[in-house]
């Protein structure tokens, strides 16, 4: 799918939308550092995509890491309260990081099909 850029009249690249799709898949693995690497470079990058598909995917990201964050202190608040909640912790954030990653991996797989995010 090419699509024009609304201003330029040029085709869009969705070349930075896979870094920041890479950059969230490898980032459960880095402590999540690279997830905020992403989002602050898809701030910056937003503007050359406004109003295009690649948009879609841009506010994808950031929803997932938004969410993922909400849902990772409401957790780790939830069962740090007890010992033995402290003890059975990875778990939700297992599962935190599983769901995670099939968001990236469902919206990375629409990217390179040409289609708006989920």
């Amino acid at each position: 799918m090419t699509e024009i850029e609304h201003g330029t009249g040029r085709p869009v690249s969705p070349t930075t939308a896979h870094v920041l799709y890479a950059l969230h898949a490898v980032s459960p693995f880095t402590l999540w550092s690279l997830s905020l690497l992403a989002v602050i470079i898809g701030a910056f990058a937003r503007d050359t995509v406004r109003g295009t598909y690649v948009e879609t995917h841009y506010s994808y990201l950031l929803r997932t890491f938004l969410w993922g964050l909400v849902w990772l202190v409401i957790l780790t608040v939830i069962f740090a309260v007890t010992l033995v909640g402290l003890l059975l912790l990875a778990i939700p954030w297992g599962l935190l990081t599983l769901w995670y990653l099939y968001r990236v991996i469902r919206g990375w797989l629409r990217l390179n099909d040409g289609k708006v995010a989920p």
